[in-house]
């Protein structure tokens, strides 16, 4: 090694790159993030799916699976933090490092933003690349337009622990109800108890007929969205997963609000006249 090449290693800084796969195997990798994943030094996988972990090993030699620091009991902060300390170890190593996760990095992930968040304190080169998310998909698969009737997110487990208002009149999107009332994030399911609750909190705001969607997408090319039906007092009695993503479409029309609408017709008056004055 000649001097140059040792000036050059002593003095290279690490950095991180938190990249998302996408939801379905192979066609939602974008060209930026295969491209981190290719030149960097190790790749950190959180990747539930046995089958897009040994895909990913095709593209790098140094693939190290996240998955086995889950336990049942253990609580989920605990393996995400432990996961950070690895991906930072090798960031102070001066490494190039990539986080490979499903879907969207920065969606229900709280690994990639504290490892970037920490990595620039420290003064490393980091980046988040956005991917195609399980939200991104669920449009597609659905058929909705988040943007004609208003759409409303929320862990499920929020309706439960906190005072959330929740607007009957546009689509309410909630996530990990498999899970709903874990309070020790240490669980992989919760129970039909569960649930129920859940449908008493929901039905103060919906007619318990209100029909609601359970969705999952596809995660390799051969599979199929997974879509169902069902009542909402019936929620408790399906088989539910923590994958699957539950979805209540408007239960009421849109109020006209003619009080802003009054007001806004006297601003348009209002400009209109300024123009003949201008002319």
């Amino acid at each position: 090694m000649n001097t140059l090449t040792l000036r050059a290693s002593s003095s290279r800084r690490g950095s991180l790159a938190c990249v998302g796969m996408g939801m379905t195997l192979g066609s939602h990798l974008t060209p930026l993030a295969r491209s981190h994943i290719e030149r960097a030094d190790v790749v950190f996988a959180a990747l539930s799916d046995g089958v897009v972990e040994k895909w990913l090993q095709r593209m790098h030699p140094d693939v190290r699976s996240l998955q086995p620091y889950y336990k049942e009991g253990k609580s989920r902060l605990k393996t995400y933090k432990e996961w950070v300390a690895l991906m930072m170890a090798e960031v102070r190593a001066s490494k190039r490092v990539c986080g490979v996760f499903y879907g969207h990095p920065g969606i229900f992930a709280w690994s990639p933003h504290k490892a970037i968040e920490m990595a620039r304190a420290e003064g490393f080169e980091a980046h988040m690349e956005p991917g195609i998310s399980a939200e991104d998909c669920l449009y597609a698969d659905l058929g909705i337009d988040p943007g004609r009737f208003g759409c409303q997110h929320s862990e499920a487990s929020q309706l439960l622990f906190y005072e959330r208002r929740i607007d009957p009149t546009g689509y309410l999107v909630l996530w990990q109800v498999g899970l709903v009332g874990d309070w020790s994030l240490g669980r992989f399911q919760t129970g039909p108890a569960y649930r129920q609750v859940l449908v008493e909190r929901l039905g103060e705001d919906y007619p318990l007929d209100h029909e609601v969607i359970v969705y999952r997408g596809a995660t390799l090319p051969i599979e199929k969205p997974r879509v169902r039906r069902v009542a909402l007092r019936d929620l408790p009695h399906i088989a539910l997963t923590a994958e699957e993503t539950v979805v209540l479409p408007p239960a009421a029309p849109l109020k006209l609000n003619q009080a802003m609408r009054e007001r806004l017709n006297a601003l348009d008056k209002l400009e209109k006249a300024g123009m003949e004055t201008q002319t």
